[in-house]
């Protein structure tokens, strides 16, 4: 095919970006006269369609920006290198952002993030959703606008592959699942350091630390503030900040001093706390304000006051002294109805009938990589992981990866849809040098290595030990259910 004249055609329709700023400035204008602007709408909720915006400064010169909101007041970001291959990078932010709109920063920051895609020739749109809290589906309905918002006004490209980051990882696999079986809405997914477990386990590490943590600290609450059982995070109403649990962090462990600076109390509580959680020191403040202020949110926001989680039957060791923890620790089990509606919410069924390609740091200290091997087990349990390459790196982050590495993934991914030749985690790595001729960033990827299940990481609680933790079956017979889920 001669890409030169395909790739006219599919921008035949786009306007030149001075053609876009000469229609703003007369619809500005025709606003101006009428005493409404567009930010105004915006503010409503309303959409008055892409508007040009400054590129984030990597791609300043290299592509065309956009932003915008959509009907459901989400902000979104678009951008159309010079140089178009012709395809689309839908992009699932991370977080989940706890405030309570739409962050208008958000997409482009993701944008300036991963420029690397829009470096490599893909357009990008990526969403900062609808609002702030949890909500997978929510936010996967919130990728798919921006897709469709996107062929709106460049035109159905050649190929669009989802990627997520992070919690974005979950949201990509959830619009794998629900929009990719449609025919020729989603050709791939790359999924980097991705929360694969899913909310119903994928959070327990957070849930342990949360008792366990109190069970050695006793100040979260304090014995002089009201009381209330560890599974809401925090109590609703609290005006505690991220200031102020960590100065409890600090007080009970010393985690912010030099190891000589702190006192043997705080040295032993810090042993203990992150021997029996299994969570990195450098992360223990992230995760613990995870573990307080999201699961609020979840709890109180999102479910209505029903409790999601549970640790009866969990062993904890690794402490001291396990039998005073496991005598002493804050026991509870989930209301089934809350575990229901996080569960329709945020698991996987694993029915993927695209190619999926993973990136995952084997060092990342905040979403662990035996999540890659909780995804496994889902595809293998839905007799779907011929769908799924793999792949880990040497690195310690969770963030960021390196460039050349992203730009090699995405290559693999689009090389496999195009040419239908599956890659393995070798000839991945193998293609790495290439790219990092032009990134400079490194090629850190281990081939061989496979984790242990997430069992051998988080404790399971009883009978969680089989994948998917929904099976389609599951999901259909929830999605009867009036209210099933977290509503958007």
């Amino acid at each position: 095919m001669d890409w030169t004249r395909t790739n006219a055609v599919i921008r035949r329709s786009v306007p030149t970006p001075a053609q876009r700023r000469t229609t703003l400035a007369a619809l500005l204008a025709g606003a101006l006269a009428v005493g409404i602007l567009v930010g105004a709408s915006n503010a409503r909720g309303e959409t008055a369609g892409p508007a040009p915006a400054d590129c984030p400064a990597d791609l300043v010169g290299k592509a065309d920006c956009y932003t915008g909101r959509d009907a459901n007041g989400a902000y979104y970001a678009l951008a159309v290198p010079n140089d178009w291959n012709g395809s689309l990078v839908v992009h699932a932010h991370g977080g989940p952002d706890l405030g309570a709109d739409s962050d208008p920063a958000r997409s482009l920051d993701d944008m300036g993030r991963w420029s690397v895609m829009v470096k490599e020739g893909y357009a990008w749109a990526g969403s900062s959703y609808r609002r702030g809290g949890y909500g997978t589906r929510m936010a996967a309905a919130d990728t798919e606008s921006v897709r469709r918002l996107f062929v709106e006004e460049f035109g159905k490209p050649r190929r669009t592959y989802v990627h997520g980051q992070s919690w974005g990882g979950n949201v990509a696999a959830k619009v794998v699942e629900t929009y990719g079986r449609e025919t020729r809405v989603y050709d791939g997914a790359l999924l980097t350091n991705g929360v694969l477990g899913g909310g119903s386990r994928g959070y327990d590490y957070r849930v342990d630390l949360r008792v366990v943590y109190q069970y050695y600290c006793g100040n979260h609450p304090r014995p002089t503030e009201p009381q209330y059982p560890l599974w809401q995070g925090l109590r609703a109403g609290s005006t505690m900040t991220s200031a102020g649990l960590r100065a409890r962090l600090q007080e009970c462990t010393g985690y912010a001093s030099q190891p000589a600076e702190r006192t043997a109390l705080q040295q032993r509580n810090l042993d203990d706390i992150l021997a029996v959680t299994h969570i990195p020191e450098r992360t223990l403040e992230s995760h613990l304000r995870f573990a307080t202020f999201t699961f609020r949110d979840i709890v109180h926001e999102r479910l209505g006051d029903r409790n999601p989680f549970g640790n009866e039957g969990v062993r904890y060791s690794g402490s001291h002294d396990d039998a005073a923890l496991n005598a002493g620790v804050e026991r509870f089990a989930p209301d089934p109805t809350a575990v229901r509606d996080l569960s329709y919410d945020s698991d996987l069924t694993g029915k993927v009938s695209i190619p999926v390609l993973t990136l995952h740091a084997i060092d990342d200290p905040t979403a662990f990589m035996e999540h890659e091997a909780a995804y496994r087990a889902t595809l293998k349990g839905a007799g779907r992981d011929g769908h799924l390459v793999q792949t880990f790196t040497r690195e310690h982050e969770h963030s960021e990866l390196s460039d050349a590495e992203y730009a090699t993934s995405i290559a693999a991914l689009d090389t496999w849809v195009r040419k239908g030749k599956k890659p393995t985690a070798s000839s991945v790595a193998a293609s790495c040098g290439g790219f990092d001729e032009t990134y400079g960033t490194g090629c850190f990827y281990d081939p061989g290595f496979r984790p242990g299940p997430y069992a051998s990481r988080v404790e399971p609680r009883p009978g969680g030990l089989d994948w998917p933790a929904m099976t389609a079956e599951q999901e259909r017979a929830w999605s009867r259910i009036d209210g099933v889920g977290i509503a958007p």
